[in-house]
């Protein structure tokens, strides 16, 4: 299982994705770029078969990509999301609150 590491490690080996989700009226879905190590880029365009809310567009974004660099063999990961809400929780910087019974 892959996690989330401050440790340095160098350039060359890390896998760098950028991943997008959206939620319209019409359907959800997400875009993802993902960049190996060697600089080969692959783009993915995914259309999901359930609603979703823009942010769990994003969340399904941001696994689909970790599940296939994880299944390339990636151990040092770069992710960027222009959601302010999925890089604060990954990055451990906000939890959601919990609701009181």
């Amino acid at each position: 299982m892959m996690g989330i590491s401050q440790e340095r490690t160098p350039e060359e080996e890390h896998w760098v994705f950028h991943v997008d989700g959206s939620s319209t009226m019409q359907g959800s879905g997400a875009g993802v770029v993902i960049t190996s190590p060697q600089g080969e880029d692959m783009e993915f365009a995914i259309g999901f078969n359930f609603k979703a809310l823009n942010n769990e567009a994003e969340y399904e974004a941001l696994v689909l990509s970790m599940r296939i660099t994880q299944d390339a063999g990636a151990l040092h990961l770069i992710a960027y999301s222009d959601s302010q809400l999925i890089v604060k929780q990954v990055k451990g910087e906000y939890m959601k609150p919990r609701r009181k019974v």
